[in-house]
């Protein structure tokens, strides 16, 4: 029996891509313990994952992304409060190895402190990647802004010109948090964000190609797994059976991000339409919100009954709802308000399975066209869900971390 121990953020669209990989390891008969926030450690525990908490100064992470004025400022602002955790990090971890003597070390991939003090351990470990991967390739744009791929001539100026804007600013403010501490560690300072990553033995992604970008140059320690899908055990609501109709689901951030325009331009765009429609709030304030009777608002609802029968995902692009949604063959209007969203939006796009509309460019008109566009792209949808089922998923990923535990 081996131990895997699991350092992860206390955000859900980290933790929850990474439960059905936990649980697999579970039911091989290894030892799973994972560190992360208090209402990420009594979710785990309930369905039987051993959990306890990081460090007091690293139990809660209020996102302050939403408070910049541009999507890339949003991106910068969200990794510069990740890299202020990292020394913490570091020493949170060491004490943790020390205390667990684990095999592997499985690391959220913005947790940097965490894989600094993982490498200096020399144990085998891995990166968690439940997001767009950032690595450099030849075969895709870099990331950040969200770029169109083109392989021309025009393309490739393109690219090179963008990419010390992008991958080359995300890769300083990276090294500028976590080479202070690679270095009381002993470690090499890191450069580039290829560096930064590569670092680890194994990078777990949590997305499939085609979604993801196709390319010939994946390094090996890159394993696409798909999405991981799971949510918190819930029984389908029961007003779900009440609708006559093929509902839309639409859904805010559950991490908070200021995004209740999203709710507001759904209730404007489908007032009176033919079609139902359920939108999810989380922590949004949408008091004083007009809501027309064909739209039900609820702050929190299981995906999946839902997913299980709705024509079609409006949501504001984050990596978990979307890729959920295309894993039940349910097309998208992606609506990116920052952070990694307008990749996100970018690949649904490309991937011909949904529809990208810019948060600028949000109105009930623009919106509900969309809506009807993204339904007329369920072949593609459908596309991407055989892509992802056919990707392993945890079985894939629970097997890849036993070979490491066991070198």
């Amino acid at each position: 029996m081996a131990t895997f121990l699991v350092y992860v953020e206390p955000v859900p669209g980290r933790v929850y891509p990474l439960v059905s990989t936990l649980q697999e390891l579970g039911r091989l008969g290894h030892r799973v313990t994972v560190r992360s926030g208090a209402a990420e450690v009594d979710l785990l525990r309930s369905v039987g994952i051993e959990a306890d908490l990081l460090a007091p100064e690293l139990v809660r992470f209020d996102a302050q992304d939403w408070r910049a004025r541009t999507r890339f400022g949003a991106l910068m602002r969200a990794l510069n409060q990740f890299g202020e955790r990292a020394g913490a990090q570091a020493e949170d971890l060491r004490r943790t190895i020390t205390a667990e003597q684990p095999d592997v070390v499985i690391i959220d991939e913005t947790s940097w402190g965490a894989a600094a003090a993982a490498e200096h351990s020399g144990l085998p470990w891995a990166f968690s990647v439940p997001s767009p991967i950032p690595i450099p390739s030849r075969d895709a744009p870099p990331f950040g802004l969200g770029l169109t791929p083109r392989h021309d001539r025009v393309g490739r100026l393109r690219d090179r010109l963008a990419a010390p804007l992008t991958v080359g600013t995300l890769g300083r403010i990276i090294a500028k948090h976590v080479n202070p501490v690679r270095t009381e560690l002993g470690l090499t300072p890191l450069r580039t964000l290829e560096q930064f990553y590569l670092a680890a033995s194994l990078i777990l992604a949590y997305t499939a190609e085609p979604f993801e970008y196709p390319r010939t140059d994946w390094p090996p320690e890159v394993l696409l797994v798909g999405p991981g899908l799971w949510e918190p055990p819930a029984d389908p609501p029961p007003w779900l059976n009440q609708f006559s109709r093929t509902p839309v689901l639409a859904t805010c951030s559950l991490s908070f991000q200021n995004d209740s325009r999203l709710a507001e331009a759904v209730c404007a765009a489908f007032a009176g339409e033919p079609v139902d429609v359920v939108i999810t709030t989380g922590d949004v304030d949408v008091s004083g919100l007009q809501i027309p009777p064909n739209v039900r608002l609820e702050r929190f609802v299981p995906h999946s009954p839902v997913l299980d029968r709705a024509a079609c995902v409006i949501c504001h692009a984050g990596m978990g709802i979307t890729q959920k949604a295309l894993a039940h063959g349910v097309p998208v209007v992606a609506v990116p308000f920052g952070r990694d969203q307008p990749e996100v939006a970018r690949r649904v796009e490309v991937a011909g399975a949904g529809v990208r509309l810019p948060a600028r460019a949000l109105t009930p008109d623009r919106l509900r066209s969309a809506v009807y566009q993204a339904i007329q792209l369920q072949p593609g949808a459908q596309r991407i869900a055989a892509a992802f089922a056919a990707a392993g998923g945890s079985a894939a990923a629970a097997a890849t971390l036993v070979g490491l535990a066991a070198t």
